[in-house]
């Protein structure tokens, strides 16, 4: 899997001196390689969705030659979940 996810280099102590500016990095996108002695210890990334697409199950379906179908009631439960999913997410502020 290739990570195309811009990255930034801090050292330790840049991140300990200013954490608020180093997660708002990580909220914008970015992944921050935290250094110490310029030698990596930490990775801060944005979290990643779980699960699996859909094209990427129907792909596996068929390449394990699965005869399964999709009926119209299952796709209809799919499509309304992904297009729950279209909504932005806004975290509650503390």
């Amino acid at each position: 899997m290739i990570n195309n996810t811009p990255t930034v280099h801090m050292s330790e102590a840049e991140v300990a001196r200013d954490l608020h500016s180093a997660l708002a990095k990580v909220q914008h996108g970015l992944e921050i390689v935290i250094e110490q002695d310029h030698r990596p210890i930490a990775i801060l990334k944005p979290p990643q969705p779980g699960g699996r697409m859909i094209s990427e199950i129907i792909a596996d379906l068929r390449a394990r030659c699965s005869n399964a179908i999709m009926d119209d009631d299952f796709a209809r439960d799919i499509q309304e979940g992904i297009d729950a999913q279209r909504e932005p997410w806004h975290p509650p502020s503390d």
